[in-house]
């Protein structure tokens, strides 16, 4: 009798569960899913971006799977993006508040609902970017100065393989930035790794000792030295004269103390992780993919020296105006940003309220899966969509074009924040440094290897360059 009324309480939760992994009316086709697990057995646990691939070659650029018991759908190709993303921006600006990303974050920005929180805070962040001087000559300058530093670093590097790394300059005794770069790598890993997929498929693992808690402890850590970098501004910053992004934000606090605002320090401390992880990781993936192209099409090398040369001649340094005189230069660092595909899968939307896309019903709270790789390969959309050529963004003319099909950034009000301090930093830093320096594949290095390693973000595995002075330079130094 017991035996029998347990198998009976098994088959009624069977059921149950199957009924919860059922797709609603009008929902995107997608692979039958199974109890609790919902469709992880149709995912590469290492790198799920072939899986998404094949799902689309099978049930369209609209489809369907489920995390667990809950659905989510992929969107592929321009015509569903520009719909959902643009078109019908506010029904899918909101963000996942139960996955393993949105639950490491807390109050962060990038993951931030949509909402008048979210909406008072980016607008914050983008006057003080601008205030800061983005989009002026005083960021520039900032910039320029800090790409002598990797001057500097590869001078010493001449005639002799190295390795490269390309990032944000820190004191290697300031343990704040050391810590929380290592955090951060580390949480890129777990979190598009397969521990952090069962997080999501299967929710009654989530307070288990298992290993995606090493991300938790991460961020704990990163929270406690952020605390410590507020409490040093708080007692040495002068109210109304902002030193940075951190005295800004205190400053703002003080003027919406008692309105009952968002603003507040818990908010400000994932606010600053937010934007050193987006503002750095992405950047500096997308210059090592650069050079690696670059090294092996020296061709592309090649011509861009010869438009830098042309356009700057005997100027000091470069400047971001110059972009619009170097066509073959721009077509470059866009199909670099192409190729690289920093963010396969963007940053996970939702949608806001019932909705439809094309053609099929969305329930409110739907998780939305954006596959940038469709949009950034699409045949049909590019001259050539799986290989390396900056005639993509160059017409019959020489004039640089930018595809509809261009958007590593994503597009609509959830578009990336740091956008234009992003494609100020690409041009001026690969400008600066192909004027100055050959980068060389070594002859013993072996075949170059383009796969990229799968995270958060895609990078490029590690490799070796050779780099020379440029006879110009040479010929500079000399005079």
């Amino acid at each position: 009798m017991f035996v029998s009324f347990i198998l009976l309480w098994i088959c009624v939760v069977f059921f149950i569960l199957c009924l919860k992994c059922r797709r609603p009316k009008n929902f995107p086709p997608g692979p039958p899913p199974l109890p609790v697990l919902g469709n992880l057995l149709n995912l590469s646990l290492d790198n799920p971006m072939r899986d998404f691939e094949k799902l689309r070659r099978c049930y369209g650029n609209v489809y369907s799977l489920f995390i667990g018991p809950k659905p989510a759908v992929v969107i592929n190709g321009v015509q569903a993006m520009k719909e959902a993303m643009m078109t019908k921006a506010v029904d899918f600006a909101g963000r996942p508040q139960d996955i393993f990303v949105s639950d490491l974050t807390q109050n962060g920005m990038v993951l931030a609902d949509y909402g008048p929180s979210w909406k008072e805070h980016r607008r914050f962040a983008l006057m003080t970017l601008r205030n800061f001087g983005l989009g002026k000559q005083s960021m520039e300058q900032r910039i320029l100065g800090e790409i002598q530093y990797t001057v500097e670093t590869l001078e010493k590097s001449i005639g002799m393989p190295c390795v490269v790394l390309f990032g944000t300059r820190f004191d290697y005794d300031d343990d704040f930035i050391k810590v929380v770069v290592q955090c951060f790598k580390e949480n890129s890993k777990i979190a598009n790794g397969p521990w952090a997929m069962l997080y999501d498929f299967v929710p009654m693992i989530r307070n288990l000792p298992l290993p995606f808690m090493k991300a938790f402890k991460n961020i704990e850590t990163c929270k406690k030295l952020a605390t410590g970098l507020i409490t040093e501004h708080k007692e040495t910053r002068v109210p109304g004269k902002p030193r940075d992004f951190l005295d800004c934000y205190l400053d703002e606090l003080d003027k919406r103390s008692d309105d009952g605002s968002s603003f507040c320090e818990d908010r400000l401390i994932m606010f600053v992780l937010d934007l050193h992880f987006a503002g750095t990781d992405t950047t500096s993936n997308t210059l090592l993919t650069g050079f690696l192209y670059l090294m092996t099409y020296p061709l592309v090398q090649e011509r861009c020296q010869q438009e830098i040369d042309r356009t700057l001649e005997k100027k000091d340094q470069v400047t971001y105006d110059d972009r619009h005189n170097m066509p073959y230069m721009q077509a470059v660092i866009h199909e670099v940003q192409r190729i690289a595909n920093t963010v396969p899968l963007s940053v996970f939307h939702c949608a806001t309220k019932d909705t439809e896309l094309m053609g099929y019903s969305l329930p409110r709270g739907t998780l939305i899966i954006q596959n940038l790789n469709s949009v950034l390969n699409e045949e049909g959309q590019w001259k050539f969509p799986h290989e390396f050529n900056p005639e993509n963004f160059l017409n019959n003319r020489g004039e640089f074009v930018k595809p509809e099909a261009f958007m590593p950034f994503s597009a609509g009000p959830r578009m990336c924040l740091g956008e234009g301090l992003a494609r100020m930093e690409l041009f001026l830093i690969m400008v600066t440094l192909l004027r100055k320096f050959n980068f060389i594949w070594p002859e013993d290095a072996g075949q170059p290897d383009y796969t990229p390693v799968y995270g958060v973000t895609l990078s490029p595995k590690p490799y070796c360059m050779k780099v020379q002075l440029r006879a110009t330079q040479q010929n500079l130094q000399k005079q």
